[in-house]
């Protein structure tokens, strides 16, 4: 048997699910409605019960970022969805730099280095 506080904690979170289960379906309808039903990544067309397949991505992450004009869209299938997911996760993992640690260029060739002196010797 649960004790209250996990009762209420059950509860709350059931609560939270529900609202963004309901955002969702909101969000889903209008995209589904706005674009044809392609992946915009792999191209993939979805009809019937493979329309399930097709879910709506957040370009900026922020799944409360739903304007009306659906903007902040696109319509990718659930492996290019996670695809993008995890490019996104591993872009933030490799782009914070360790305290301490001194961030190199990422190049240190420089394909004009000494061109002006080239130039002088022409004329």
């Amino acid at each position: 048997m649960l004790s209250k506080k996990s009762r209420l904690d059950k509860d709350k979170m059931d609560q939270i699910i529900a609202e963004a289960r309901r955002r969702e379906k909101t969000y889903r309808e209008q995209a589904l409605k706005m674009y044809p039903w392609i992946c915009a990544r792999c191209g993939r067309e979805f009809t019937g019960k493979k329309l399930r397949e097709l879910t709506v991505h957040h370009k900026d992450h922020d799944h409360d970022n739903n304007p009306p004009d659906g903007s902040n869209w696109e319509l990718l299938c659930l492996y290019c969805h996670d695809n993008e997911h995890q490019r996104y996760l591993d872009e933030e993992w490799h782009d914070k730099a360790l305290p301490g640690d001194e961030q190199e260029p990422p190049s240190t060739f420089k394909a004009f280095a000494g061109l002006d002196a080239l130039l002088k010797n022409k004329k």
